[in-house]
């Protein structure tokens, strides 16, 4: 199955610093504020929902295209994926603006400063799909979280050219009115939300979480340390346990890496169960790993992780489709 990933590609700036916010901050004077602080230690992180995805496809063996807009310090990160095997032949490059950038200081009291610069991202929306198919065949989109009215431009070129098409707002959901969610999710083969966001859809856009299963083929809902729920039309809902014994060292990017663990279970054509199984076990590997994209399964480990959380059925069903670089 060949699949496109649309969505952001950025990179990630967090910093510490040694000390608490709140002692900086005068709450009679904030309309004056204008303050600076000493960070102790930065790190720079791969990143982006579409990069993240893609990558954790490609850790499984699968080829996905990477689709999105980035500016020309783009150079080391697509080195980074295209080396993991992700295709970046259908990244947009600015000639003007910088790759979208997430800035962050976090202070002794895990209070955060952050700045989210969208850059390069903006230019997103001028990307049609249809040259991607043409190039390279298109079964399946993901419209990822990114610039507003590329995700809208994608997902009104997928119904027009009947593209099969995944919708994944996720935290454009928290800015996104009633409407404009209506047009991302109504008609879509699959729809990805966690439970915090499920109610948003519902909330905003006014319709049930019966109307909602309705609209769209096949719903999956990840409910973080109780699993995922997939409901599909016309079948019993199916539920899949978190992989037991993981070590929590960073949330972030988990809901990415499970994305990437289903699309390459369906890229595969695995059931649903399996295909929340496969991505269940690849968002433990980045809940134990300090960043998005630092992650490397051995073929023997991964399926060993998924015997023992799903049994050896579903090892056995699943194996033959897992291609990780390291055995």
């Amino acid at each position: 199955m060949r699949i496109a990933v649309t969505g952001s590609i950025a990179s990630d700036h967090l910093m510490t610093f040694r000390g608490r916010f709140a002692d900086s901050l005068v709450v009679e004077q904030l309309d004056k504020i204008s303050v600076s602080f000493l960070a102790d230690s930065l790190e720079i992180r791969r990143g982006g929902v579409a990069g993240n995805i893609c990558f954790g496809m490609a850790a499984l063996g699968q080829k996905p295209m990477l689709v999105g807009a980035a500016g020309e310090d783009f150079a080391d990160y697509r080195s980074w994926l295209t080396r993991h095997g992700v295709n970046c032949d259908h990244v947009l490059i600015s000639t003007t603006k910088h790759t979208a950038r997430f800035v962050c200081t976090t202070d002794d009291d895990m209070a955060q400063m952050a700045t989210f610069y969208a850059g390069a991202m903006s230019e997103a929306r001028l990307i049609e799909l249809q040259p991607v198919a043409g190039k390279e065949g298109l079964d399946l989109v993901l419209i990822g979280a990114n610039d507003p009215d590329a995700m809208l431009r994608h997902t009104q070129e997928c119904r027009t050219r009947g593209y099969r098409f995944v919708a994944d707002p996720s935290q454009q959901l928290a800015f996104a009115d009633g409407p404009f969610i209506r047009q991302l999710i109504d008609g879509a083969d699959y729809l990805f939300t966690n439970e915090y966001e499920s109610h948003i859809t519902e909330k905003k856009t006014g319709w049930s979480h019966e109307e909602i299963n309705d609209r769209v083929t096949t719903r999956v809902i990840t409910k973080g340390k109780d699993g995922a729920v997939i409901l599909t039309k016309g079948e019993e809902p199916i539920h899949v346990d978190v992989v037991p014994g993981v070590e929590r060292n960073d949330p972030t990017g988990v809901g990415d890496a499970f994305r990437g663990g289903f699309l390459t279970g369906l890229s595969a054509g695995l059931g649903h169960e399996r295909c929340a199984q496969l991505g269940s076990v690849l968002a433990a590997y980045v809940l134990e790993t300090v960043g998005t994209q630092e992650y490397t399964p051995g073929k023997a480990a991964f399926m060993e992780r998924l015997a023992m959380a799903y049994g050896d059925d579903a090892a056995s069903e699943v194996e033959p489709h897992v291609h990780c670089a390291r055995p």
